[in-house]
């Protein structure tokens, strides 16, 4: 039998787990279930891990790039944890499921922590703090191979099903299920052909590994303390990007209101400082972000995987997204110069 990690047939994970854990006997419990990955947990001699199954692709170089930069993160004096991969009795830091999906999975040690709800502002000093820290450390970083991930300008090529053209297209003229969402379709497509416009622009700017999906949902704080974050986590879309990127896409998932963009930016300039050049990019890059999650969604869509009515809800949530980042930019790059300049 095969499918997503939760209808495996029976057995299956166990196995994957025994090619780390030979005298495991147990069985992996519930875990998250992300748009890209199952996770399971696995409890053996008195210790606990994390199965992870990558579940949108079979490519094992994006899985081997992730784990490189991992064991390397590893091996730096950081203030705050990340995952380690760890490996088979082979070697190996990834496995293929035996049923038949061509699915990967490997197994990480577990870390304490909880993740905090999208509105608390405690944690967000110390995420910037550690974002900041984490920019500096893959700076440093060479993972020896080339990155399967495009930056994330590179929205044609990262989204070969969803040309400019055809996005354009779909907007002007939605099918009879997403005609509600036409006015936030439009506004998605304008905003791809806008970052479509400053890729010469992007381009320009420094470089680095950056994470490629910091927010919320990655972070780990300490239960009882939420000002002292525990890990930064899922690195899985790890690739060389613009340096701001990281502080973009944390700043586009904020709260709302200007405390929470102060607080995660006084601490990250503790250890990153961006130039008036990268600070005057940012919202463009918050806005890249934006339009990256929808060509995710509706690339999904055009593949089959989700119904209109999932797209219809992102476009929407996004759209709106869009249109507070636009009246609130002014006030964004003047609070971003003052902090981290």
């Amino acid at each position: 039998m095969t499918g997503r990690a939760g209808k495996a047939a029976e057995g299956v994970l166990e196995n994957a787990v025994r090619q780390y854990l030979p005298q495991y006997a147990g069985t992996p419990q519930e875990g998250a279930k992300g748009w890209n990955n199952t996770t399971r947990f696995v409890d053996h001699d008195h210790e606990r891990y994390v199965l992870r199954v990558y579940e949108t692709h079979q490519e094992r170089e994006k899985i081997e790039f992730e784990h490189a930069v991992l064991l390397a993160l590893n091996e730096a004096e950081l203030s705050f944890r990340t995952p380690v991969p760890l490996r088979t009795a082979k070697g190996e830091t990834l496995v293929r499921l035996e049923d038949g999906s061509g699915r990967f999975a490997c197994l990480f040690a577990y870390i304490e922590g909880v993740r905090p709800p999208d509105e608390d502002l405690r944690p967000l000093r110390a995420f910037g703090e550690t974002a900041g820290e984490l920019s500096a450390s893959l700076a440093l970083i060479d993972p020896g191979r080339q990155p399967a991930y495009r930056p994330y300008y590179e929205l044609g090529e990262a989204y070969p099903l969803c040309k400019l053209e055809r996005v354009s297209g779909l907007a002007a003229n939605p099918p009879c299920e997403l005609k509600k969402a036409a006015p936030s379709l439009v506004r998605m497509a304008e905003a791809y052909a806008e970052i479509s416009r400053e890729l010469e622009h992007l381009r320009s700017l420094p470089h680095q590994l950056v994470h490629g999906d910091l927010n919320a949902s990655n972070l780990l704080v300490r239960a009882d303390e939420p000002e002292i974050v525990e890990a930064l986590l899922d690195f899985e879309f790890c690739t060389y990007d613009v340096r701001a990127m990281d502080a973009a896409v944390i700043l586009s998932g904020l709260p709302k209101g200007e405390e929470p963009i102060r607080l995660f930016a006084e601490g990250f300039r503790k250890s990153v400082m961006l130039s008036a050049k990268e600070i005057d990019t940012i919202p463009l890059l918050m806005r890249l972000r934006k339009v990256d999650v929808f060509l995710h969604f509706l690339t999904r869509f055009w593949e089959g995987v989700d119904g209109w009515t999932v797209l219809e809800q992102q476009a929407n949530s996004l759209s709106r997204d869009l249109e507070r980042m636009r009246r609130n930019e002014p006030e964004l790059k003047l609070l971003l110069t003052e902090v981290l300049i």
